[in-house]
């Protein structure tokens, strides 16, 4: 029996097994749901309904005289309709001069470390060796990577009295000798120069990484048309990177209320407490009174929820101005 085919016949067969091949085969319904997908987002969704969601619950003490004793659910409610520990604070003797405190250092940080990373960005993104680029960004980056305590520690030791080397250096251009930190006057400045000197490499990356994407075309146009530097700067660069700005500075106004606790905590002494003491640590004294103290956990989650909420106005607020005035908004 001859078994010889054509050419064309091979070729025909060739093509009817490349067609089945070609076929898609039946996914499984773990695959049609994406079910790995899932179990991969598991652990996150878990961490953060038992650790975000679930004490949203707790924010019922709020309104009550909770004791430990009782529990959350058998504490009995506060006079006002629940709204005494409110009331409390809003009338509180200190309440004005923490909210001072807290917007300045808020409303500080947020216009210095909005604007002084865009700048940085704009004038490193001009510097044309890579290896001295590099090795700038790299000392930049360097300081986001120290932790709060040993900043703090470094302050301290810097402006120590007998041997500081600021102070030492204030000392040279003729001001009095002093510890700068115990100075409530300073406590401000401080604050925020040493947090701009942490993360102002780390806070421009986002802002180098959009001027990066640049088209070097529009440039060489410029270039062509007689545009020098800053005016390229100021008509290419800085409209890239202006989108992003206002988002990074809206989701900051958000925070507006919100300082970090841990680095004022750790620079307060009680020669500086008039303008040191914020939302955040009134909480944590409310909440762990010094010895002999009875911690008032109702008044300190009544601050906080109140802390919250005037957050997210002022946040729907700014995203609302930011929609108006322009397309960038976070929704």
């Amino acid at each position: 029996m001859n078994n010889y085919q054509t050419p064309a016949a091979m070729n025909l067969q060739t093509l009817n097994i490349a067609k089945i091949s070609r076929q898609p085969q039946k996914r499984s319904w773990a695959s049609k749901i994406g079910l790995i997908l899932f179990l991969m987002t598991l652990p996150t969704v878990i961490y953060i309904f038992v650790f975000h969601y679930l004490p949203i619950g707790g924010l019922i003490i709020a309104f009550k005289d909770y004791s430990s004793f009782r529990g959350i659910f058998s504490s009995p409610w506060t006079s006002m309709g629940g709204f005494q520990h409110f009331y409390n604070f809003l009338t509180s003797p200190n309440f004005w001069v923490i909210i001072k405190n807290t917007l300045v250092l808020s409303l500080t940080s947020i216009i210095v470390n909005t604007l002084a990373p865009i700048i940085f960005a704009l004038l490193l993104n001009e510097v044309k060796p890579k290896k001295y680029k590099r090795l700038v960004q790299t000392i930049m980056y360097a300081p986001y990577f120290i932790s709060v305590t040993v900043l703090v520690g470094m302050l301290f030791a810097f402006f120590n009295i007998d041997s500081g080397i600021f102070t030492r250096l204030l000392q040279f251009f003729g001001m009095n000798l002093s510890n700068l930190m115990e100075n409530p006057d300073y406590f401000a400045m401080i604050y925020v120069v040493s947090g701009l000197w942490q993360g102002l490499g780390w806070w421009s990356i986002v802002y180098m990484g959009n001027l990066a994407n640049i088209d070097p075309n529009l440039h060489d146009a410029a270039i062509i048309d007689g545009a020098g530097r800053l005016r390229r700067i100021i008509y290419i660069n800085l409209p890239a990177i202006i989108p992003l700005a206002v988002i990074m500075f809206i989701m900051s106004i958000g925070n507006v209320l919100t300082v970090g606790f841990e680095k004022v905590y750790l620079m307060q002494l009680a020669t500086n407490l008039s303008k040191s003491e914020i939302i955040s640590t009134y909480v944590y004294r409310v909440s762990f009174p010094d010895f002999g103290g009875i911690p008032q956990f109702s008044y300190a989650t009544a601050i906080g929820l109140f802390n919250s909420l005037i957050n997210i106005i002022i946040l729907i607020g700014a995203n609302s101005i930011s929609k108006k005035l322009s397309d960038n908004s976070l929704w």
